[in-house]
């Protein structure tokens, strides 16, 4: 597996009753895998289901906090509520807690370095949570940058519908190119790389 070319799809912001359950047919119609980093506060009894969806279908679940701040401005006890909040939320559900945290809006500070307990992640991007980036793009934009141990970062978020036309492309069309898809802890594993190093976040694990 090392010498394979291998990305994590990852997407945040969810769940979203409307958005996700798109993105999941596309991932279970591709046969792959990814990392959904989730808001507490959206995980509601009528989410649920999506979550428990996700794990069955061999995904993972992530922290990308509980109300999606700019934790850079936060004190400390705050920032541990947010962070401890969603994780406790998350394995009440699913039974697994999160491994990887993303901080919203990518701010980051020496504080929340010092008091989260988890690996920072960032990812390549498209825009796509700009609603005037269209579909053919955002799948432009990937397609043309994506290498090896990329992290793909992607929302599905409400109304989102931009990103799902993206999918569409952007999956069949690294299959094509020999890329496989695994989950985030998978990817690290996999390469070879420990996750756990002091003020780092990580978009490529080979850098």
């Amino acid at each position: 597996m090392m010498n394979k070319k291998l990305v994590a799809l990852t997407f945040d912001d969810g769940p979203d009753i409307d958005i996700t359950p798109k993105v999941l047919d596309l991932l279970e119609k591709y046969h792959v895998v990814a990392s959904f980093f989730l808001i507490g506060e959206r995980i509601t009894e009528s989410t649920k289901p999506l979550i428990q969806r996700q794990i069955s279908l061999g995904c993972d679940i992530q922290n990308h906090s509980w109300t999606h701040p700019f934790m850079d401005k936060m004190p400390k006890e705050a920032i541990i509520k947010e962070i401890q909040d969603t994780s406790d939320l998350i394995y009440n559900i699913v039974g697994v807690a999160p491994t990887f945290f993303r901080p919203p809006f990518i701010a980051v500070s020496d504080e929340m370095y010092e008091c989260i307990d988890l690996p920072f992640i960032n990812g390549i991007n498209c825009l796509d949570w700009d609603p005037t980036v269209s579909a053919e793009d955002r799948a432009d934009m990937i397609l043309s940058n994506v290498k090896d141990g990329d992290i793909i970062l992607l929302h599905d978020l409400v109304g989102n519908v931009n990103t799902v036309k993206a999918l569409e492309t952007i999956i069949p069309g690294m299959l094509e190119r020999d890329f496989e898809f695994v989950n985030i802890g998978k990817l690290f594993e996999l390469k070879g790389i420990n996750p756990n190093v002091k003020n780092k976040i990580w978009t490529n694990v080979l850098e």
